[in-house]
C-alpha cells in the first residue's frame, strides 16, 4: 500500500514537529544540567544563571526554527488554503518577535549592533 503525496508530506511535517519539540526538551534539559553542574562546581550563581538563560534561549530559537519549517511545509504542501497562509503569516511574525527578544536577551545587544559590538571586542 503506497502512501499518497499528501500523506507523505503530512508525515514529513509530523517528523519536523517531533524534531522541533525534541530540540526544545533536550536543549532545556541540557541547559538545566549544565546550570546544576556549574553551581555544584563552585561557579558564581549570577554567571551560572546567565549561562542558563543563554542556553535556554538558544534551544528555544533552534526549536522555533524547526517548528516554523514544519508550519511552512504544512501551509505550502499539506493545507494550501488562505486561512492556513494567514495563520502561517501570524506564526512567522510571532516567531520573528520572539527570536528578536530572545536574541537580545542571549547576546545583550540588538542584532543590528552585534557586528559593531563583535568588531569592538575583537579589535
Amino acid at each position: 500500500m503506497a502512501l499518497s503525496y499528501e500523506d507523505f508530506m503530512s508525515d514529513v511535517v509530523t517528523a519536523f514537529e517531533l524534531v522541533g519539540v525534541a530540540i526544545l526538551i533536550v536543549g532545556s534539559l541540557l541547559a538545566f544540567a549544565r546550570y546544576v553542574r556549574e553551581l555544584l562546581g563552585g561557579e558564581v550563581r549570577l554567571k551560572a544563571f546567565s549561562d542558563l538563560r543563554a542556553s535556554l534561549g538558544r534551544a528555544i530559537l533552534l526549536g522555533l526554527e524547526v517548528l516554523v519549517v514544519a508550519d511552512i511545509v504544512r501551509t505550502i504542501v499539506v493545507e494550501p488554503t488562505l486561512e492556513s497562509a494567514a495563520t502561517l503569516g501570524v506564526i512567522v511574525v510571532v516567531r520573528i518577535l520572539l527570536s528578536f527578544a530572545i536574541d537580545v536577551e542571549v547576546d545583550g545587544v540588538a542584532p543590528w549592533r552585534k557586528a559593531r559590538s563583535d568588531a569592538g571586542a575583537n579589535g
